[in-house]
């Protein structure tokens, strides 16, 4: 077996044009694998609008690594509106999904991989959601896949010896997080995009995230 998980997002546009992203994940530990020659953008420097909550030091990070990994990707898309009519279609190991929708619906599941994967101390508390990737999910499947999640770390907790937390107030604190550094990321990008496909992107993952703990 390969020691990497691969997740394919393509976009196929009106006008034909094509556009596709490998996600190369760490099967072991899901870090992203991405191109270290890619250079590096001046918004992505760690200390450009820096999230509020980054426990991160710029002596020892001089880039956000969301941000650096993303940046190959926001530049495709930087000239391109966020309702603009998209064909995607999603390839993993085990199967294809795909749908028709706009392009902000359909980037941000891909965003949603890269927040998680990239190295950052507040979205590595998603990353096991990834090796179970799955795109264009309704609130219902996605609160019940984070609290199955969530509420299987507590077993692997209890399994270890240490105190579980059996109810779902933590999963709440992490997704309060997570929806500081999804606003403060936003603020990166539009300095990042002459348009808006890659904020509202994200802007309507940050509203997914913000429904799931009262979902649950």
């Amino acid at each position: 077996m390969s020691e990497q998980f691969i997740i394919e997002y393509c976009y196929t546009f009106q006008s034909g044009a094509i556009k596709k992203f490998t996600m190369a994940l760490d099967r072991a530990t899901l870090a992203l694998q991405v191109d270290k020659s890619i250079t590096a953008p001046p918004w992505a420097l760690l200390n450009h609008t820096k999230c509020k909550i980054c426990p991160l030091d710029e002596k020892e990070h001089a880039y956000c690594p969301v941000a650096l990994n993303f940046a190959d990707i926001v530049e495709q898309f930087k000239d391109m509106v966020s309702y603009e009519n998209v064909d995607v279609v999603v390839t993993t190991e085990d199967r294809t999904y795909s749908k028709a929708t706009s392009l902000q619906l359909g980037l941000s599941p891909l965003i949603g991989i890269i927040m998680a994967t990239s190295g950052c101390p507040i979205m590595d508390h998603l990353k096991p959601m990834v090796r179970f990737h799955l795109p264009f999910a309704s609130l219902t499947e996605t609160s019940f896949r984070m609290a199955s999640m969530y509420l299987m770390a507590q077993y692997f907790q209890k399994q270890g010896g240490k105190s579980p937390a059996w109810t779902l107030d933590g999963l709440a604190d992490i997704y309060a997080q997570v929806g500081i550094v999804n606003r403060d990321f936003a603020l990166r990008l539009r300095d990042a995009a002459k348009k808006d496909a890659n904020v509202n992107a994200l802007v309507n993952l940050d509203c997914f995230a913000q429904m799931v703990p009262l979902d649950a």
